[in-house]
């Protein structure tokens, strides 16, 4: 077999690549970075005895966790259990080849490759894995990619423009922009990505991408770091057959290069079985084989177990894992001894020998693995910090400008405002009932809009965002500013369409200094309502149980305004003083009629009898009752700052796993 970087190879072609049909060379490979030109730093893995557990209730569904609310001590039937996921997984992964994890859905393949990466609770992790027989450094972890089952992309931006930001985010400080965006292109043309590098991702709702181009987007993503151990959690998902061998066959072509594949794959067809080095069977997370690919049925023969008709390798360890034998070579059908006698015939046969290789040549440092170990850091730079800002903003823009600048949203507001005008049409100064009730109008619209809207942030970015942060792209503060930055544009945009259509054609006090502080204290508003959105979304980070809490706590807000009821009930009068509607809406009034000295000299209100008693109740309640702009303004500032607070602090309470 060849040697590349003093590692045996399996497969005959040479450790560049299959052949040239596989994909064409990098680009401008002459001027790429020292990063993707250096030889590839192997890295043999290595694990003994891997377990994980997970606790529960065993009770009734829901009813613990709502008991813990109440604070109520479990019930002998809520006692907390265990459950075993992994149970004593030991083998080993080498440079050039390609391990395979097998194993029908539960089995725990995807429990045992977050392990392999370090993505599991270190408290219910046993076991030691070792790389290059030592225990995992943050150095070991930098030359490791793990490409999650799920594609978590963002759907508007282009294959080239993922890759590249991707790349200006992970890649060291040391390259320049320029040598950054050259390893972006090198990966889009090693990973054949060069057709479709211009096209969007896409999503269920969005033609994009073919699954199998997705898929390699995924993998182009870990390839960026140039990585030694590429891990892989079921990457031909919903691939089929051809679109799955083509993507083992990418697969080869980087083992051949001196890296480390280990990947999970569901139920592969004969031809991609071949391509594996090794293979892992597990079954109710306990291990029936560990060895090479082409060995696994002669070993099975042994035990008693073989087909009677010639048929795909892998359907048939799968059928074993599952329980299912043949009898009489005719019928097949469970038998529930079937994985406790091969689980027992590994733990005599294969599990000594796994053990052994484990051994050999292991040197200090072992113990198990502290996925803690490797988690970024928010402690940068301030020049770095700016960085991770300046990439996060444009990416962000780019992204939701969709979104944003959505057709159907700006309509909704244009039309929210042409009919408010025409309600309110040249309404007079004296109709004072009618002109609060637009004032009131407008700070519902402006507190339920933009709350409405910014509540689905973080829960739908919040699988990307894990992802981003276990990998150490950036910090949680770069990340959290250029979200709130990259909205701004279209939370100030929209409120300023909205009160130029409806102040004038509402006729509200004509003056350019009244207008000007109309729109001011709306967009400060507009912008504490988003806040509030956020610190919901974040804090729950479930898309449909933040919309319900918005809902209720906008409409408390709005209930307590000061609009529709004055005299409220002791108990719950105190909300009005939490309620953004109640501060904007009496800033809204200040600016339209100030103290109300002037409207009730025209009223009238000062004599016994006011011309207008209605008007001079609305006079007397809303407008001379107001408090003090200065108040309402140092509230709504504190709020500001308060909801956004709360929203940092709820994003530093999710582990990034």
């Amino acid at each position: 077999m060849p040697v590349y970087n003093g590692v045996e190879t399996p497969r005959g072609n040479s450790p560049d690549g299959p052949d040239q049909s596989k994909g064409p060379p990098p680009r401008d490979s002459r001027v790429l970075p020292s990063l993707m030109l250096s030889s590839c730093y192997p890295i043999t893995l290595k694990f003994m005895d891997v377990g994980y557990k997970v606790k529960f209730e065993n009770g009734n569904k829901g009813s613990g966790k709502f008991k813990r609310i109440l604070g109520y001590a479990p019930a002998i039937s809520d006692q907390i259990q265990e459950r075993t996921i992994l149970n004593g997984i030991t083998g080993m992964a080498s440079p050039g080849e390609i391990l395979a994890i097998l194993g029908p859905s539960g089995s725990g393949k995807s429990t045992f490759l977050n392990a392999l990466a370090g993505r599991v609770q270190s408290s219910s992790f046993t076991g030691t894995i070792l790389a290059n027989n030592r225990k995992p450094t943050k150095q070991i972890m930098k030359r490791t990619g793990f490409v999650t089952q799920d594609d978590i992309l963002y759907p508007h931006l282009t294959v080239r423009e993922t890759l590249v930001f991707c790349s200006l985010l992970r890649l060291p400080k040391s390259l320049s922009k320029q040598e950054k965006t050259l390893v972006a292109e090198s990966v889009i043309s090693e990973l054949g990505l060069t057709k479709c590098e211009n096209t969007i991702i896409g999503n269920s709702f969005i033609r994009g991408i073919s699954g199998g181009e997705r898929k390699r987007v995924s993998i182009a993503h870990e390839m960026l770091i140039n990585p030694s151990l590429l891990i892989l959690d079921e990457p031909t998902s919903g691939l089929d057959a051809t679109a799955a061998y083509r993507l083992i066959l990418t697969l080869g072509s980087l083992a051949q290069k001196g890296k480390t594949i280990v990947t999970s794959i569901h139920q592969p067809s004969s031809r991609v079985y071949q391509m594996f080095d090794s293979v892992l069977v597990l079954s109710e997370g306990r291990c029936l084989y560990f060895g090479k690919g082409s060995e696994a049925m002669s070993y099975f023969q042994s035990a008693g177990h073989s087909p009677s008709f010639p048929m795909n390798p892998a359907d048939f360890l799968l059928d074993l894992a599952n329980g299912v034998c043949q009898t009489d070579g005719v019928s097949e059908r469970e038998k529930p001894n079937v994985k406790q006698s091969l689980i027992a015939s590994y733990n005599t046969l294969l599990a000594p020998k796994a053990k052994a290789a484990f051994m050999e040549t292991r040197e200090s440092g072992t113990g198990n693995y502290n996925s803690e170990e490797h988690r970024s850091s928010d402690r940068i730079s301030m020049a770095a910090w700016f960085n991770q800002f300046s990439i996060l903003l444009q990416r962000s823009l780019i992204e939701r400008k969709h979104e944003s600048f959505n057709t159907l949203r700006v309509f909704q507001v244009i039309m929210a405002a042409v009919f408010a005008g025409l309600m309110w049409w040249r309404s007079n100064f004296r109709d004072v009932q009618d002109r609060l009730g637009l004032l009131f109008f407008m700070s519902i619209f402006w507190g339920v809009f933009p709350s409405s809207n910014s509540v689905f942030v973080f829960p739908q970015e919040r699988a990307i965002f894990l992802k981003e942060r276990a990998s150490g792209m950036y910090s949680l503060s770069s990340y959290f500013m250029s979200r709130i930055v990259g909205d701004l544009p279209m939370e100030l945009v929209l409120p300023t369409i909205f009160l130029s259509v409806t102040y004038w054609m509402a006729g509200l006090k004509p003056e350019l200094g009244a207008f000007l502080s109309s729109l001011l204290v709306l967009l400060g508003y507009t912008l504490v309502s988003q806040g509030l959105g956020l610190a919901l979304g974040a804090a729950i980070m479930d898309a449909k149980q933040a919309s319900t809490i918005v809902t209720i706590t906008m409409l408390a807000f709005v209930l307590t305004g000061g609009f529709y009821v004055h005299k409220l009930p002791p108990c719950i009068a105190w909300i009005k003083y939490i309620s953004t509607t109640f501060y904007s809406y009496r800033l809204l009034i200040n600016v339209q009629y100030g103290e109300g000295e002037k409207l009730s000299s025209l009223l009238g209100c000062s004599l016994p009898h006011g011309s207008d008693g209605a008007s001079c109740k609305f006079v007397e309640q809303d407008v001379a009752g107001q408090i003090s702009p200065a108040v309402s303004v140092s509230v709504l500032i504190f709020m500001f700052v308060g909801y956004r607070l709360l929203a940092y602090l709820a994003l530093r309470r999710i582990k990034a796993q």
